[in-house]
């Protein structure tokens, strides 16, 4: 509550813009930056990537909106990481606002390492998302 003979103003009407999708190119292979592009499609696709391996609450430098919580799926049984790390990509990536859902989801499973591909709905476009790797 403020004073009532304080100086300053509450600001009820503010402009929210998007952003654009444009962004740094990074090459997964390499593990470099190599360009700026604008395409919608591949900006979506490389923000999932970086959204799905970056582990919520672990750096300081992201939100604790910013990526998706693995570690206690460490050694658990796969009847019970499938349905959870489904719900938790859901999840994450739903936290872009870009992002309407995400559905169609396909496990592949050896041992502990699970390849995910699954369809990611975005304002624009599908986009197929293949073989996002987790080792839980």
């Amino acid at each position: 509550m403020l004073p009532i003979n304080s100086n300053y103003e509450i600001l009820g009407k503010y402009e929210t813009r998007e952003q654009t999708s444009i962004t740094y190119r990074f090459d997964r292979e390499n593990k470099r930056i190599v360009a700026v592009y604008d395409d919608y499609v591949e900006s979506v696709r490389q923000a999932v990537y970086l959204i799905l391996n970056t582990e919520r609450y672990e750096h300081v430098m992201y939100s604790w909106n910013y990526g998706v919580e693995l570690s206690d799926l460490f050694g658990r049984e796969k009847q019970y990481v499938v349905p959870m790390l489904q719900s938790r990509i859901k999840e994450a990536l739903l936290r872009d606002d870009r992002i309407l859902n995400v559905t169609d989801f396909e496990f592949n499973i050896k041992r502990s390492v699970y390849s995910v591909s699954f369809i990611v709905v975005t304002k624009y476009y599908n986009i197929d998302i293949k073989d996002v790797i987790f080792n839980v």
